[in-house]
């Protein structure tokens, strides 16, 4: 299983991971044509959280105990035994946001505008997140399988 891993000392706040994931998860793929003209406006799967010097990127951390998973009371939100991805079906999802209270991370984004939750699936057409590849200063990690994650050197 991959799982994307944030290095706060090198996080700045930029906040291009939302940029990208945002991009990635529009329509067009195209970043202006998914900002300026895109109806719904596509939602990012990250955000940044920011207090004074300190500042990281929140995602869904596709929990070995999925509290948003044994909340669901559809079954919309639900584990991949084989990969380890909890994922969302958006067509089962009623809305009612039970998985967004139990999640202790506060990783899942609600999307309004349909009435159903968006959350991270680590991007599954690329090999690496486009999170983890368009951060300037490698804060975003990916680990597969458990194995260390790579750290960046702050020579």
């Amino acid at each position: 299983m991959k799982n994307v891993y944030v290095i706060e000392d090198a996080c700045i706040g930029c906040g291009l991971c939302r940029v990208y994931c945002q991009t990635e998860h529009s329509q067009t793929k195209d970043m202006l044509k998914a900002f300026k003209r895109e109806s719904p406006r596509p939602l990012p799967r990250i955000r940044v959280e920011q207090k004074s010097e300190i500042c990281f990127a929140v995602q869904c951390r596709h929990c070995d105990e999925p509290w948003c998973v044994y909340s669901c009371l559809t079954g919309a939100m639900h584990k991949d035994p084989a990969t380890g991805l909890v994922a969302v079906d958006q067509d089962r999802c009623i809305g009612c946001w039970a998985c967004m209270m139990s999640c202790p991370y506060g990783a899942l984004v609600r999307d309004a505008s349909r009435k159903v939750v968006a959350k991270c699936d680590l991007c599954p057409e690329h090999e690496v997140p486009v999170c983890v590849v368009n951060c300037p200063n490698e804060a975003l990690v990916m680990s597969v399988d458990g194995e260390q994650p790579r750290l960046p050197s702050f020579a």
